[in-house]
């Protein structure tokens, strides 16, 4: 029972580590992981942002939100 139990936590131990070094050991260039980033995070201006609301109230988009989660 120990030798069985033994056994399967070295093969588990072992998958593991084969799964990490697949996932870590992809060789990424710099452009590659610049482009990454940018797109990670494409961030708005406050002017941006406010716009965005005003046409939401215009478009009846928040109104709508309201309906939706106002609760029981």
């Amino acid at each position: 029972m120990k030798s069985t139990l033994v056994a399967f936590a070295l093969v588990a131990s072992a998958m593991t580590g084969v799964a990490h070094a697949a996932v870590t050991n992809t060789p990424m260039s710099v452009q590659t992981e610049q482009a990454v980033a940018k797109h990670a995070y494409a961030g708005k201006t406050r002017a941006e942002v406010k716009q965005e609301l005003v046409q939401a109230q215009r478009d009846g988009q928040i109104a709508a939100l309201h309906s939706l989660y106002q609760g029981s």
